[in-house]
């Protein structure tokens, strides 16, 4: 049965591939021309950014080689919203497991979608305050090091390009925002 969505009518979707982290599924369209066609779409999990900063204005990032890219990336403790997670239970754990770090205090600075074009995967991000220390629980594909830096620079490398991750750049940019609100 066909189904309305915006100004395109879907005909029929086929799940071309499946695993726990991604769906990827091509749908049958009538396109907002009236014209037939495919789009295929990725599904994700949810995720989540964490961006811890303490007392002293520097933040803690994790430097790890992605494989998908090729290469180390500086980014924002980030990961999946399991389903029986909230977004701050998630935050909490990546947070944890990634730069062994706990917060008091957790601000909600909203979601994002990191490409809306053809990927539905809702990040959610969070500032981190009033951090405590722990040894990280990383998990086996994790190989990373913490990056403790001036609130300044992580938002310098984020606009010259030395942070590219989608979520960490938004959430360093919200976060410097953020702060200039309470000031």
């Amino acid at each position: 049965m066909a189904k309305k969505h915006g100004g395109w009518t879907i005909k029929g979707t086929e799940l071309k591939y499946a695993n726990e982290f991604i769906e990827v599924a091509e749908d049958q369209v009538i396109q907002p021309d009236g014209e037939p066609g495919t789009y295929a779409t990725v599904r994700m999990k949810r995720g989540v950014s964490v961006l811890p900063l303490d007392r002293e204005g520097s933040v803690y990032l994790a430097r790890q080689f992605r494989y998908a890219v090729g290469r180390e990336s500086i980014e924002a403790a980030s990961g999946g919203v399991d389903e029986d997670e909230t977004p701050l239970e998630a935050g909490r754990r990546e947070a944890q497991e990634e730069l062994g770090i706990e917060a008091d205090e957790w601000i909600d600075l909203g979601a994002i979608d990191t490409d809306t074009s053809i990927v539905n995967c809702p990040t959610h991000q969070f500032l981190a305050r009033g951090l405590k220390f722990r040894e990280p629980a990383r998990e086996g594909t994790e190989e990373m090091s913490v990056v403790r830096l001036r609130f300044e620079e992580a938002v310098a490398m984020v606009l010259d390009g030395r942070i590219t991750h989608a979520a960490s750049c938004v959430l360093i940019l919200k976060a410097q925002q953020y702060r200039n609100r309470e000031a």
